[in-house]
Parts: C-alpha cells; sequence; structure tokens
C-alpha cells in the first residue's frame, strides 16, 4: 500500500475547502471536495474517502437547530432518497470510470451554470411533488458524485422556508442521504480499503476545522457571495473533468 505524503496534504486541504462551504451554506462540500481529488486519486477511492468526513460534518451540523426542520418536508424526501441511493450505487458500480468522470464533470459544470444564473427574487414556490423528484436526484447524485445536497438546496430554496427552516430541513436530508451513501460504500467493498481509512485520519479532523473556520468567516462574507465565487471554481473545475474524460 503506497502512501503519499504530499498527496494527504493536498486532500486534507481540499477536505478543509470543502467544509468551509459545506458549513456556510450548508452543502456543497463534495462539489468542492469530489472534482479536486479526482485529479489525484481515482474517483472511487475519492467518495469512499471523503464520505467519512461528509459523515462527520453531517452530524456536527444536522443536529444543529434540528427543531427549526420542517418535518413534512424531511419525511416527502427520505423515500425518494433511499431509492434514488440504491440507484446510483447500481451505476456507479457498472459505470466504466471515464464515462464516470465524464458524468461528474457535466453535472458539476451545469450546477455551476445554475448557480451563476439564479436569482433568489425571481424564485417561485415549488409544489410538493417536486420533492419527491428531488429526493430521487439527490439521492443518485449523492451516490453517483458525492452530492447530494444541490438537488435538495433547490427545492427547499423554492418551498418559501425561512433561514432557519431551510438550513435545518437541509441539515437533515444531507444527514440522511449522507448516512445511506455510507451504508452503501460498506455494503459494497468501498470502505473495506486500509488506504481510506488511514487518510480519513487526515482527512475528517482537517473537515471539522473546516467547518470551526467557517463558523468565524460566515459574519464576514455573505452565503451569496461565496457560492459566487465556489460556482466560478466549480465551473473550471467541471471543464477540467470532462476535458480530462475525453482526452
Amino acid at each position: 500500500m503506497s502512501v503519499s505524503a504530499g498527496e494527504i496534504a493536498a486532500l486534507a486541504a481540499t477536505a478543509f475547502a470543502g467544509s468551509v462551504v459545506f458549513g456556510i451554506t450548508g452543502f456543497g462540500a463534495a462539489l468542492v471536495t469530489i472534482p479536486l481529488a479526482t485529479h489525484l486519486v481515482a474517483l472511487p477511492f475519492a467518495l469512499a474517502l471523503f464520505v467519512l468526513m461528509d459523515l462527520a460534518n453531517a452530524f456536527r451540523v444536522g443536529f444543529e437547530n434540528p427543531r427549526h426542520a420542517v418535518k413534512g418536508e424531511w419525511t416527502r424526501l427520505v423515500p425518494a432518497i433511499v431509492l434514488g441511493t440504491l440507484t446510483g450505487i447500481t451505476l456507479l458500480v457498472n459505470l466504466p470510470r471515464q464515462a464516470a468522470t465524464l458524468a461528474l464533470g457535466v453535472f458539476v459544470t451545469a450546477f455551476a451554470l445554475y448557480s451563476l444564473s439564479s436569482r433568489p427574487e425571481t424564485r417561485r414556490v415549488l409544489a410538493t411533488r417536486w420533492g419527491y423528484v428531488a429526493g430521487l436526484a439527490g439521492g443518485v447524485t449523492s451516490t453517483l458524485f458525492g452530492a447530494g445536497g444541490p438537488p435538495y438546496a433547490m427545492y427547499l430554496s423554492h418551498r418559501g422556508l425561512s433561514k432557519e427552516q431551510f438550513r435545518a430541513t437541509l441539515g437533515l436530508a444531507t444527514l440522511t442521504s449522507i448516512s445511506l451513501r455510507a451504508a452503501a460504500f460498506l455494503a459494497t467493498g468501498s470502505l473495506l480499503d486500509a488506504k481510506v481509512w488511514l487518510y480519513a485520519l487526515a482527512i475528517v479532523p482537517a473537515g471539522l476545522a473546516g467547518l470551526w473556520a467557517a463558523g468565524h468567516l460566515f459574519r464576514r462574507i455573505s452565503r451569496i457571495t461565496l457560492m459566487r465565487v465556489v460556482s466560478v471554481v466549480l465551473l473550471g473545475s467541471g471543464i477540467s473533468l470532462i476535458a480530462k474524460a475525453i482526452a
């Protein structure tokens, strides 16, 4: 088992950056960590490694203010998340690596373009049936790309929730999704790699440090400003993944 100190340091820095985003916005860590990590390690390894960090972060944030969560929204999302997770793990096991990298690049690029073009003031309230679509899509993208948060965030941001309700409900949905993803990776053997757990000794603490830093940064930078900056980074990362897949 070959271990690279430089590789671990770079992945830890990626974990820190992703967790800062997660700590301020309530989602989006994997949109930073997975695309960047796949330039260093294989996608399946990156997904298995960062699910451990995501799980630690989700437990930290998911139970922050659960009393603000809208129970009806969460229970609507959960069954669809379960179905989406099963679909995503099936695709992950069977997709060729090049196709998976291309799909990740397209997904990240599409989300970045959506974020850059989105205007909060023009958002209309969505019908509850879209919750099932969001849950299914989030379950698939969570398992396939490590990023289930965007579909949940897109849906919940159009439901007329307060900031507290949005963050708490999104936190529980994300915690559910990541827990199911971790269970799926354990069942398929992805989390049985000793190297994953060795790297996690650096990545998980780096992620928790990122959450701590986010707690001090959120007063100085707005969520909208941060997401604009992140979206530009994601756009470049997504395009580079597409180029890497088709090269």
